[in-house]
């Protein structure tokens, strides 16, 4: 399948409902969200977000990108729910919007980051899986991405709407230029910091994660927003999932997300 040169969103329900604006992890589209979707419901109005193959994107053209194509659809507000490699987007978004001065573009309620960080705090982590892309044979990784989509199928208890966006996340991965890119953003990670931005702050951000989690070390991230992030409200860490939380644990992400959101408004 060849992605369009554009970002792509798609709209589930409609206003006046909270709105989620979902930002994808390091693969970069709405695959792997079907569980999150279904049992969401209609309890908020979801819009998904799938980036373009983009090797040359710097996070600034992935901000920039992104409000365009709100803007276009008439999104002006909403909570972020930026997933992995998108906090780092999030956190571009919060500067862009900072420089503004707040005084146009998307009206921010909140940030939720799943799975997400300020500055990763595993740089050497991520130089060595940025090595590991750039070098595993593509037998392999095709190999390796039809596992992954088994066990996610079984996860998901094989409803069928979720099982064929699993094995087009599969699908999609598998594509040399959907690997070029994937390999980029380590890049990306590996040279942000928005620690000054997370600083200055006072957005409501919360931060959703699973136990389990070898990519990103919840407990570092948790423990520097508590302390240096002025907008900080609350973590959750979700037993028996892992980087992937929204997959691994939808309900239970559903209902503490929703009970943040909720929260907030009532503040």
């Amino acid at each position: 399948m060849i992605l369009p040169e554009s970002l792509q969103l798609r709209v589930h329900g409609a206003d006046p409902a909270p709105t989620l604006i979902y930002l994808p992890g390091l693969h970069g589209d709405w695959t792997l969200l079907g569980p999150f979707r279904a049992a969401l419901g209609g309890a908020a109005r979801l819009v998904e977000t799938t980036y373009p193959r983009r090797p040359d994107w710097t996070l600034d053209d992935y901000a920039a990108a992104f409000e365009a194509a709100l803007s276009e659809r008439g999104i002006k507000h909403g909570w972020l729910l930026a997933e992995s490699f998108s906090s780092q987007v999030a956190w571009q978004l919060l500067a862009r919007r900072e420089a503004r001065s707040g005084a146009e573009g998307l009206e921010l309620a909140g940030l939720i980051l799943v799975g997400g960080f300020v500055k990763h705090p595993w740089p050497l982590g991520v130089r060595v899986a940025h090595g590991a892309s750039r070098a595993i044979p593509m037998w392999l990784l095709k190999r390796l991405c039809a596992i992954y989509g088994r066990s996610a199928s079984r996860r998901c208890c094989a409803a069928p709407e979720a099982t064929a966006e699993i094995e087009e996340f599969v699908r999609r991965r598998t594509i040399p230029a959907d690997r070029e890119v994937m390999t980029s953003r380590y890049r990306l990670i590996r040279e942000a910091d928005f620690r000054p931005v997370a600083r200055r702050t006072r957005l409501p951000v919360f931060h959703l994660s699973g136990t389990i989690d070898p990519l990103v070390p919840w407990w570092n991230v948790a423990a520097w927003l508590k302390k240096d992030c002025p907008g900080f409200r609350a973590s959750r860490i979700v037993r028996r999932a892992g980087h992937n939380v929204l997959l691994d644990a939808p309900g239970e992400s559903v209902k503490q997300i929703l009970e943040w959101i909720n929260s907030s408004m009532a503040y």
